[in-house]
């Protein structure tokens, strides 16, 4: 009995976090659970150019121009507050964002435990040596010289609902409204990437639909096309022909 309520209250918990959560990954699109029905508050993490969400029960931040969210191990970036959400290597994660302190994440997995509050994740302790030989330093930087954060772009508070936008639309309305650049080489590359892959979509969904609409059974001939004219003549033939053969019968009757 004690078993089974132990795992009913694990189901349960499993679910609600499902509920609070919609995230993408590789592609944009694809969902995997965080949902943000309508922009959240987002806070400056002091002495960071990062900003995180006190409100929300997942470890969302806002940086460089692009929203961040760590769930399941792994890192995800979208430039919509509510995704798509692309995957995003542990190798390439922005050096702000990994330098946020373990206080800042608001479901903090279980190996974050007995961790410093005031100290960033030992990420090269869970990655390994690899990640910490590729990412040296990470940890250690000038605090006088923090960059500036990036703008919010508070225009997508009016995208809510059935107003939030397509992925195909996304690109053009962030790019009219938000000018700002990423300043990191490889944010900007995954934002450009990012932008790509979403204008590119429309554009595979029309070269696959003829395909799909027009199947054509192999090595059937097309019906020749008629003209009117030819119709018209051939349906007179027939009916000429029908008369004649009652003539012909008629007449063979009359010689009985």
């Amino acid at each position: 009995m004690r078993t089974a309520l132990i795992a009913l209250c694990l189901l349960f918990a499993s679910v609600s976090a499902i509920a609070q959560v919609s995230v993408g990954i590789g592609l944009p699109g694809v969902s995997i659970g965080i949902n943000v029905p309508t922009y959240p508050q987002l806070v400056r993490v002091p002495g960071y150019p990062v900003y995180y969400a006190p409100g929300m029960r997942s470890n969302y931040f806002f940086y460089d121009g692009m929203y961040w969210v760590y769930t399941d191990d792994n890192w995800y970036a979208s430039s919509w507050y509510n995704g798509p959400w692309a995957l995003v290597a542990p190798e390439v994660v922005p050096l702000f964002i990994l330098r946020v302190p373990v206080r800042y994440y608001r479901v903090p997995p279980p190996y974050f435990r007995g961790w410093r509050a005031d100290a960033p994740p030992r990420w090269g302790e869970h990655w390994g040596n690899s990640w910490a030989e590729h990412r040296r330093g990470w940890d250690r930087w000038d605090r006088r010289s923090v960059p500036a954060a990036a703008p919010l772009p508070v225009y997508q508070r009016r995208y809510t609902g059935n107003r939030y936008p397509q992925v195909a639309q996304q690109p053009a309305v962030h790019g009219q409204n938000y000018r700002y650049q990423p300043r990191e080489s490889a944010v900007r590359q995954h934002y450009q990437e990012h932008a790509v892959q979403r204008a590119a979509a429309p554009e595979r969904r029309v070269q696959a639909a003829p395909q799909e609409r027009a199947p054509q059974v192999k090595g059937a001939a097309p019906e020749p096309r008629r003209e009117r004219g030819e119709e018209k003549g051939r349906d007179r033939g027939e009916e000429k022909g029908r008369g004649d053969k009652g003539d012909e019968k008629r007449g063979q009757e009359h010689k009985k």
